[in-house]
């Protein structure tokens, strides 16, 4: 239940950008922001990648990077491809060559480092493989693998010399008449990352790639990666993000969608508003809110839930949600739908109750939308 429409405080004006496309997937202009994760498993473990790439895009990821390390790497992708569900991003590094054997195993996007992929030659002969088989790139400037030349004209890595990098390899992609690419320029220092970019933003339109590189662990990165991109994302930069964590691609693609969802600027599933719980409490919050997520990740239609221990703040949450549930006492609490009281239920069939009421509201959503799209026929 958006209210963005009265409340122009709560908007982001979204940097304008050129739009280019990653296989389906547009990126850039008026196209929603993406969200992308990057495989961790031996490329040439086919079985093992595929499976790891269709998980990713069940839980949302619009696009997923496999890295292409060597030759084997670059054949396993040839039958990776046809068995997954989402564009695919062949991260290249060092050996050119690899980008060329990509681009022919059907690749949507070729992911470069200026920093390591080689001189100008070589780049136009991955150009040329992009251009004949239908792939976007990404020139993928990184921090800790700057040029050479540029650390020694700056000293160190910094913005300006990572915005240097990244025009560089633009100037030669559009001197070849090579459009379709977009960029970023990843550090693992937050301010590092957030002055590099902001200045990229300024110097380019081409849709721009958001990720703090090696972010950290699960909790550490998430925080990290949250500053940053959040950041980045409410000053209207970022047309595709890749949360970088060590740990599972699928919670990546969580944490993106999550960022995302706090800024109003993507929705997918069930966003639930709960309290930290206190002795108010009417029932056992942190444990009734990790079952509900755990139990409601199927949907993917965007609503809203809220599960507020006590009438302190409940009611006025659930003012705001599709479904919510208010503690109260005596062992239950109220329903509240579309924001109104509805009725009580017991505390100890609340989960049951509320996973019906998700599932029903989702349903009703999908087929409110559905007929919208036949009645605009």
């Amino acid at each position: 239940m958006s209210t963005n429409h009265i409340r122009p405080w709560r908007n982001i004006y979204r940097r304008p950008s050129r739009k280019i496309r990653v296989g389906r997937v547009e990126v850039g202009g008026d196209a929603p922001i993406s969200v992308q994760t990057m495989t961790n498993t031996l490329t040439t473990d086919v079985k093992a990648t595929i499976e790891q790439v269709n998980r990713c895009a069940e839980a949302g990821a619009d696009i997923v990077r496999i890295s292409v390390p060597d030759e084997e790497s670059s054949a396993a992708l040839k039958q990776i491809i046809p068995h997954v569900e989402v564009p695919i991003v062949a991260d290249i590094h060092f050996h050119y060559k690899r980008a060329i054997e990509s681009a022919e195993a059907g690749a949507a996007c070729l992911r470069i480092n200026p920093g390591n992929i080689g001189d100008e030659k070589r780049v136009r002969e991955v150009i040329r493989a992009a251009r004949d088989h239908g792939c976007s790139i990404r020139i993928g400037v990184n921090a800790g693998s700057l040029e050479k030349d540029l650390l020694e004209k700056y000293g160190e890595p910094c913005p300006e010399a990572m915005v240097e990098s990244g025009l560089d390899h633009i100037k030669i992609l559009q001197d070849n008449d090579f459009h379709e690419f977009k960029i970023s320029c990843k550090a693992s220092d937050v301010f590092l990352a957030a002055a590099a970019y902001q200045a990229l933003a300024d110097a380019t339109d081409a849709p721009i790639h958001l990720g703090i590189t090696e972010a950290g662990g699960l909790m550490s990165g998430t925080i990290k990666s949250a500053i940053g991109l959040g950041n980045l994302l409410w000053m209207g930069i970022g047309d595709t993000i890749r949360v970088s964590l060590s740990a599972d691609p699928v919670e990546e693609v969580k944490v993106g969608y999550e960022i995302l969802k706090s800024l109003g600027l993507r929705h997918r599933g069930v966003n639930i508003i709960s309290c930290p719980s206190c002795a108010r409490q009417g029932f056992d919050v942190i444990r009734t809110v990790a079952t509900l997520e755990q139990r409601l990740a199927h949907i993917k239609t965007p609503m809203s839930l809220s599960i507020i221990g006590c009438v302190v703040n409940g009611p006025g949450e659930a003012l705001m949600t599709d479904v919510g549930f208010t503690g109260g006492g005596a062992g239950s609490g109220m329903v509240y739908l579309a924001g109104k009281q509805d009725h009580k239920m017991d505390n100890d069939r609340m989960v049951d109750h509320i996973v019906e009421l998700v599932e029903k509201r989702a349903a009703q959503i999908e087929a409110e939308r559905e007929a919208a799209a036949r009645a605009a026929e």
